[in-house]
């Protein structure tokens, strides 16, 4: 089944990881993404202000079945990462996290390993607090042979949430 899938990440610092992952999906029989935005655009889309950045990002997530977050050194301090998390969770998309650290960036190497950003959210269950970390799975790209297995992560999001 044809899913569109969008991609939250860092853009600054994890660019270069950002499209390893994002083209070997592209590139694959029945896939579709929403496109990436370069730089400039983005730059222009932040001094609109907040409420047209949240905007943007709604009719980003408009049509898609899942939310790939890639997880990078600093995604999750990243405020409009939070955003789109919490946006798809209240549209009921699917949701997995991928860390991204351990492809190498062509100019910069490796990185460290981030934290979860699912964990800076949390809901109430049977009057608990429940993180969203543990409702969504993460996988390691290198390690869990994203090439490999990504489409299947996606599929299983997407079923997870009933889509």
């Amino acid at each position: 089944m044809t899913r569109k899938v969008f991609f939250s990440f860092h853009y600054d610092r994890d660019i270069r990881r950002i499209v390893q992952v994002r083209n070997s999906w592209v590139v694959r029989a029945e896939r579709e993404t929403q496109p990436f935005v370069d730089k400039a655009e983005w730059e222009s889309i932040k001094r609109s202000g907040k409420e047209s950045i949240a905007r943007w990002i709604d009719k980003q997530l408009d049509g898609t079945s899942v939310t790939v977050v890639l997880i990078g050194a600093e995604t999750y301090e990243r405020e409009w990462v939070r955003y789109e998390i919490k946006r798809s969770y209240e549209l009921g998309k699917g949701m997995l996290g991928v860390y991204i650290h351990n492809i190498k960036d062509p100019q910069l190497g490796m990185d460290k390993k981030g934290k979860n950003p699912f964990e800076y959210w949390s809901i109430k269950q049977n009057g608990q607090d429940i993180p969203l970390s543990r409702l969504y799975k993460t996988y390691d790209w290198v390690n869990d042979d994203g090439y490999s297995n990504f489409s299947n992560w996606i599929e299983a999001a997407a079923k997870a949430s009933g889509r």
